[in-house]
């Protein structure tokens, strides 16, 4: 199957919500976002959701909303951008051998999907992972982006526990390294650094390196 459906409203409580927002914010994208980047990445980063103001309003992961702010900076830093900030659809931003998702590609109220919700939309996370060549490396924002991956892949959840800065080789030969989602909260109460998050980009030009 192909890995995004933009008309897709197989979520009924997303799929309403959605019409709503999109009554309350007519210029607003409102609908699933699709992922956005190169089509064969060394990098694939999956996040938890589109968010109100950010994602659901430009139609572009992580793109107008605080949560991007610290991703595209540490991007542009290790070379998977071509500028640090994205603030529009249209800002000329350009991703390098890399591919941002999300585990849930609707806006889901208070930014809390529930586990149905996240179980259906795998099917197109799944699709998407079968895209990657062997040796990519999936970087995981948060446990819920980290569990929808190793389910996306059939593997068992316990074999791979969710941890900042874990790093696991996959069964299919790609790799899997987990970080605090860079969301508002994680950034501001400093749960998640920036010298923390770009540890986690050294790890993975290292990575990339071994596989080149």
């Amino acid at each position: 199957m192909n890995y995004f459906d933009l008309d897709c409203r197989q979520c009924p409580r997303l799929a309403t919500f959605l019409d709503e927002v999109k009554e309350k914010h007519p210029d607003y994208h409102a609908r699933p976002v699709a992922p956005f980047g190169v089509d064969d990445p060394k990098l694939l980063v999956v996040g938890l959701a589109p968010g109100m103001h950010g994602a659901n309003a430009t139609g572009r992961p992580f793109t107008g909303d605080h949560a991007g702010i610290l991703l595209y900076k540490a991007l542009y830093q290790y070379g998977f951008s071509n500028q640090e900030s994205a603030t529009r659809a249209d800002d000329g931003l350009q991703l390098i051998d890399c591919r941002i998702s999300n585990a849930v590609k609707c806006l889901p109220p208070a930014n809390k999907p529930t586990g149905e919700e996240i179980n259906v939309c795998n099917q197109f996370l799944s699709a998407e992972l079968e895209t990657l060549s062997p040796g990519t490396v999936i970087l995981a924002l948060g446990l819920v982006a980290h569990k929808a991956v190793i389910k996306a892949l059939n593997l068992r959840q316990k074999d791979y526990a969710f941890g900042h800065g874990n790093t696991a080789s996959l069964t299919n030969g790609q790799w899997l390294i987990d970080s605090y989602h860079c969301s508002r909260y994680n950034t501001q109460t400093r749960r998640l650094t920036e010298e923390m998050f770009f540890d986690i980009f050294k790890n993975i030009h290292e990575l990339i390196n071994i596989n080149d």
